[in-house]
């Protein structure tokens, strides 16, 4: 087996850098690059666990010639000028990760790479080391962990490392479904929307809805926490927003083939809800950090299309987090925390750090000084009392 050469560093002390990774996107709304992309996607072992010998027959002359064509029709009716919204939003984010952490002192380098199309994270991780990059932290745009999303990221990355002469700390994040700056950015979206567009009137029968993506029922049975951390999310940001499980409901969207996914489904949920003469439903999707076809399409179209199909009047889609502050400042309390410990700081931050270090001695030095000089005092005036009782020893 041969191994990529590595940049030749003479002792010189190494970067860190944090990559971001998404889930990924065609190269453009076309029938071939759609299709590109979803052999990639669709092959993956963690994606669709069905026996290779079983599945690709199926995949490449049933399912792909039909499926591209039909979602690059969707795809088009999301794409922007700059392109598709996943990658446009992932390369925003990256840079006002990257700008938040150069205004807090840290010298890092923040790059993106996608599990599936580009940039890929084989070609990211080559240009971070060629870059001198020797520490790597791994940061997943999955709140909640999945085999199908955060452990196939890690797959891919190892498999890079596995053909690396000189292999980089690496570092990875699990999730992050329940951590307080995550929920404070979700709670934020939703009433920063709920600000421009009004609150729903949750005592006349109006609802919100929390959809997640879904994934087959059987992964829960099998161990995958995916659900119970989407559970949680929930809870928290209801909890945040002031509501409870019949205002603010929690459901699964884009299933696909015939098997049972994580219920309840999105799609029936918006139609039951229409049926019953629900006045208005906002649906918002907490477990996609980046708008994408399926909340753009699945959910402000397809949905929406359901909801109102079926007696349903008012429709709100609440955008995903895309490049809100909130969320940049949480996504920099996440990547801080797992950069402890390595050299990250730039000169003046390292600097001001060592001054901040003497100040707090100096201050317990001081802070010491004075409680033993105070247990001293205290010594003493006990022992003077004592001498001075009747009948004490001379």
């Amino acid at each position: 087996m041969r191994f990529d050469p590595e940049p030749i560093s003479h002792g010189q002390s190494g970067k860190t850098a944090v990559l971001l990774i998404n889930l990924g996107t065609p190269d453009e709304p076309r029938p071939a690059a759609v299709r590109r992309y979803l052999r990639e996607f669709l092959s993956d072992p963690r994606v669709v666990e069905i026996p290779s010998l079983v599945w690709q027959p199926l995949l490449r002359l049933v399912i792909l010639p039909f499926r591209s064509r039909q979602s690059a029709q969707k795809y088009a009716t999301v794409w922007t000028r700059d392109g598709s919204p996943l990658k446009v939003n992932t390369e925003h984010q990256t840079s006002a990760l990257r700008a938040l952490l150069h205004a807090n002192d840290y010298d890092v380098v923040v790059d993106y790479a996608m599990r599936y199309g580009n940039p890929s994270i084989p070609e990211r991780i080559r240009a971070l080391r060629q870059n001198g990059v020797e520490r790597l932290l791994v940061l997943p745009l999955y709140p909640q962990y999945s085999s199908s999303t955060t452990a196939t990221a890690s797959d891919a990355v190892f498999r890079v490392l596995g053909r690396l002469r000189n292999q980089p700390d690496v570092r990875t994040v699990r999730d992050y479904h329940d951590h307080p700056a995550y929920i404070e950015a979700l709670r934020q979206q939703v009433e920063g929307y709920w600000l421009q567009h009004g609150r729903p009137d949750f005592a006349a029968g109006e609802r919100l809805l929390l959809s997640f993506h879904g994934v087959p029922r059987r992964t829960l049975d099998l161990g995958d926490p995916y659900h119970d951390q989407c559970v949680k999310t929930a809870r928290l940001l209801a909890a945040a927003l002031g509501l409870d499980e019949t205002t603010c409901r929690l459901t699964f969207q884009s299933r696909f083939g015939k098997a049972e996914w994580l219920q309840p489904y999105t799609a029936p949920t918006l139609e039951e809800l229409g049926r019953g003469g629900t006045p208005r439903v906002d649906v918002f999707c907490p477990g996609f950090t980046s708008d994408c076809l399926e909340t753009l399409e699945e959910i402000n179209m397809e949905g929406r299309h359901a909801y109102v199909s079926a007696g349903g009047k008012a429709f709100h889609f609440i955008p995903c987090l895309n490049g809100a502050s909130a969320w940049i400042t949480a996504l920099g309390e996440i990547a801080a925390r797992h950069l402890q410990g390595w050299p990250v700081l730039s000169p003046e931050g390292t600097a001001q750090a060592s001054a901040a270090a003497v100040a707090s001695t100096r201050q317990r030095q001081v802070a010491a000084m004075a409680a033993f000089d105070e247990a001293s005092a205290a010594a003493a005036a006990a022992a003077a009392a004592e001498q001075s009782q009747p009948g004490a020893s001379t």
